[in-house]
């Protein structure tokens, strides 16, 4: 057991050495620096609208984006069903939008007839202001999931309710979306009865039997990450830099030899599929990813995985004293959660297990959708990227919904 640890150890470390290598390789290729969501949406001829400054109540400046009609839609007085998107871990709003009109979610929404928004985490691509602080400042990334959950999740949805008017919105969340939501629905019971549908993509709550082996033993050692990255100062996880983004778009170029190296990347993370990832897709994936997050978020995860419990940030028994007036930290109770709620997961997904996911089922009150999706090799990012994603996932996702949101009414 302790050499297969040690293998595992030691094949995490090389593909993180080997992930900064190819970064600083390719850092020298000259390509263009930058991918502007708002262009990209608009050259399929779908409208796109951008919302800055949206203040959070711990002074975090968010920015959303909006596609308000479908394809060639100018304006329509029947009023539409706003549905809110919320990105996973490292990455941002491009992810709902990259896989194109044929298949990104965001698209597909729109020409559906729904109001679309597009959120953003603190942190990410689109939301790295403060009102007091500086991005380059360590207090600017003090902050989880939790954070992001008790903040970010309302103060978005509550923009949303207050420039379209509506009194309820769709959630639809992948990952991390799936966790912060689950930290908002349980820990600010208000806003349950602003959602009439939320649609959990990967959820995240229960990490116990996480299918990565390599994460599991990382998981083992995050009391020392965190003293190490405490020492040296790193409080962003994979910074978010123009550069090095577009130069991981070169490196990962339809074509290139070391594309498929670039897959197998994907697939060492989240799980292999080859079948379903289209290898044109890469190189943007390449550009817009990572998006920018902080490394407690990834620690919080850590622990989570280490206890088997969903909780909040755990410090230690001191500070937890202090924090939390108790030894451990507090636990979400989410029986809490009257929001309907869709379960959307996969058997070949290495960072949600089905058994988790079961488990998560048991604690929550309104499930209204259990899915498994029918593939074998469905994986974390296949929710977002698989090309047969319509067929596979989507059309179920939007037979609910449309279910649903017609009984709400």
């Amino acid at each position: 057991m302790a050499s297969t640890a040690g293998h595992l150890v030691y094949c995490t470390i090389g593909i993180f050495v080997l992930l900064l290598k190819l970064r600083v390789v390719f850092c020298m290729v000259q390509v263009e620096t930058t991918f502007s969501i708002t262009e990209y949406v608009t050259s399929f001829g779908y409208q796109i609208e951008t919302y800055e400054n949206i203040q959070t109540e711990d002074g975090y400046l968010l920015q959303m984006f909006r596609i308000p009609y479908g394809k060639g839609v100018v304006e329509s007085l029947t009023p539409r069903p706003a549905v809110f998107l919320m990105h996973g871990l490292l990455t941002s709003a491009e992810s709902w939008v990259i896989t194109g009109p044929e298949r990104g979610m965001g698209f597909l929404l729109a020409d559906r007839g729904y109001d679309v928004w597009l959120g953003n985490a603190r942190g990410s691509t689109h939301c790295r202001k403060h009102v007091s602080l500086k991005v380059e400042q360590k207090e600017f990334w003090q902050f989880s999931w939790h954070e992001i959950g008790i903040y970010d999740l309302p103060a978005q949805l509550n923009y949303i309710m207050e420039t379209t008017t509506v009194t309820q919105v769709s959630y639809i969340g992948h990952s991390q979306g799936t966790t912060a939501f689950f930290v908002m629905a349980s820990e600010k019971v208000e806003f349950n009865t602003n959602i009439n549908l939320m649609t959990a993509m990967a959820p995240v709550a229960f990490m116990a039997h996480l299918p990565h082996p390599a994460i599991q033993v990382m998981s083992l050692f995050t009391q020392g990450i965190t003293f190490f990255t405490n020492l040296f100062g790193i409080n962003e996880l994979v910074p978010n830099n123009r550069l090095i983004n577009s130069a991981g778009e070169a490196a990962c170029m339809e074509k290139v030899v070391i594309q498929e190296l670039c897959a197998n990347i994907l697939f060492l993370t989240t799980g292999y599929d080859s079948k379903q990832l289209d290898r044109s897709l890469v190189p943007l994936i390449a550009k817009t990813t990572p998006a920018g997050a902080s490394t407690k978020q990834l620690i919080h995860y850590g622990q989570e995985i280490r206890s088997g419990k969903f909780r909040q940030f755990d410090y230690g028994f001191v500070c937890n004293m202090a924090m939390y007036g108790s030894l451990q930290p507090p636990i979400y109770n989410l029986s809490r959660i009257t929001a309907p709620m869709g379960l959307y997961y996969a058997k070949n997904d290495w960072l949600v297990s089905v058994e988790d996911v079961k488990m998560l089922k048991t604690q929550l009150t309104n499930v209204v959708e259990d899915y498994l999706i029918p593939y074998e090799y469905f994986n974390h990012l296949d929710f977002l990227f698989a090309k047969d994603v319509v067929s596979l996932l989507y059309t179920r996702v939007f037979e609910v919904m449309e279910t649903i949101i017609t009984i709400a009414k």
